[in-house]
């Protein structure tokens, strides 16, 4: 079997409907999709259930009690028969006719196949696109060490299942941050890695899913995700190579995005002086970086007010940002 499309499930019976059809396709062969139900307590059991029914020859259902999406990954690997896996939020979908192309795609000898993201009101109106990856075509970690910095989401790339398997590589359960945890580590593993350039991820953004949920104090986990990969890259011996990517990493997750974030909501937050100080502490000559030092003018902007502790100012700043962009996140 060529590939395994691994669906975590949790509490999203009003969404799953559109994310099975848009996998679906019975004239395809060699796919399979695996459902896994977290420990759901809406109705997302019995939807899986009845899609089940209706397909039986190519999907599968586990029910595990809840773990989160980490452990509900790992579950769907375990249950895999696929000779590579896509991961599926069950509230977003893949394009029209993503999964023929994917089929057909996969006919390439790589390990792993990163594409695009649209991202989508609950309308369906198109937000806006992000590229999987700047560079096309052929890609590795050696040719391209800015691959370590793009999105890290396990949601837009296709892997081979060896390479979790044969490594020993697992998602993290019950963590915020879990891709990043886990999918940059990957490309050390191989350097057969394609950036498709196709849209085919489409991201619903949602007031209740996770990544905008405000749980405003699990913001710092990121400190731990970033360290957690930092040390794998330096078990690995090549945290010297990608020293100045994995500093920015940090600069980037930890300190801006994260400030940023909670600035929005809470200027006064004591989390704001913890990011800041453990960058700092971590990253002293991060003015050295040629990614920082390369900023566009609007993030040079909101990194010197938070590094002045200007938290409301920048606060201000984020949401007249998002003003302009009409309310969208």
């Amino acid at each position: 079997m060529k590939l395994s499309i691994v669906i975590p499930v949790y509490n999203t019976a009003a969404y799953l409907p559109k994310c099975l059809e848009s996998v679906i396709y019975p004239q395809l062969e060699d796919y399979e999709i695996i459902i896994v139900n977290d420990g759901s307590t809406d109705d997302s059991g019995a939807v899986a259930s009845d899609y089940v029914n209706r397909h039986p020859e190519l999907i599968r259902l586990v029910t595990t009690a809840n773990g989160g999406l980490g452990q509900a990954r790992n579950v769907g690997t375990g249950n895999a028969r696929g000779e590579y896996l896509l991961f599926l939020d069950s509230d977003d979908y893949l394009a029209d006719n993503a999964v023929p192309e994917i089929m057909e795609t996969l006919r390439q000898d790589y390990d792993i196949f990163i594409y695009d993201f649209v991202f989508v009101g609950e309308n369906g109106a198109v937000l806006g696109t992000e590229p999987g990856c700047r560079v096309s075509g052929p890609v590795s970690l050696e040719s391209y060490p800015g691959l370590i910095m793009e999105y890290p989401s396990g949601c837009n790339k296709i892997c081979r299942r060896s390479l979790f398997t044969g490594s020993g590589l697992r998602f993290p359960g019950r963590v915020w941050y879990e891709d990043l945890r886990t999918m940059p580590k990957l490309y050390t593993l191989t350097d057969k890695i394609y950036s498709t350039g196709r849209p085919w991820y489409v991201y619903l953004q949602r007031p209740g899913s996770i990544t905008n949920t405000a749980s405003f104090r699990r913001n710092l986990e990121i400190i731990d995700a970033v360290d957690d990969l930092t040390d794998y890259y330096r078990g690995r011996g090549l945290y010297e190579r990608y020293k100045n990517e994995l500093e920015y990493i940090r600069f980037y997750n930890e300190f801006l995005t994260s400030c940023a974030r909670i600035c929005t909501a809470d200027s006064k937050s004591p989390m704001l002086d913890t990011l800041k100080a453990d960058f700092l502490s971590k990253c002293p000559d991060y003015k050295d970086n040629p990614y920082i030092k390369s900023l566009p003018a609007k993030h040079k902007l909101l990194t010197s007010l938070l590094l002045r502790g200007k938290y409301s100012e920048a606060g201000a700043i984020m949401k007249l940002n998002k003003l302009l962009k009409g309310g969208k996140a």
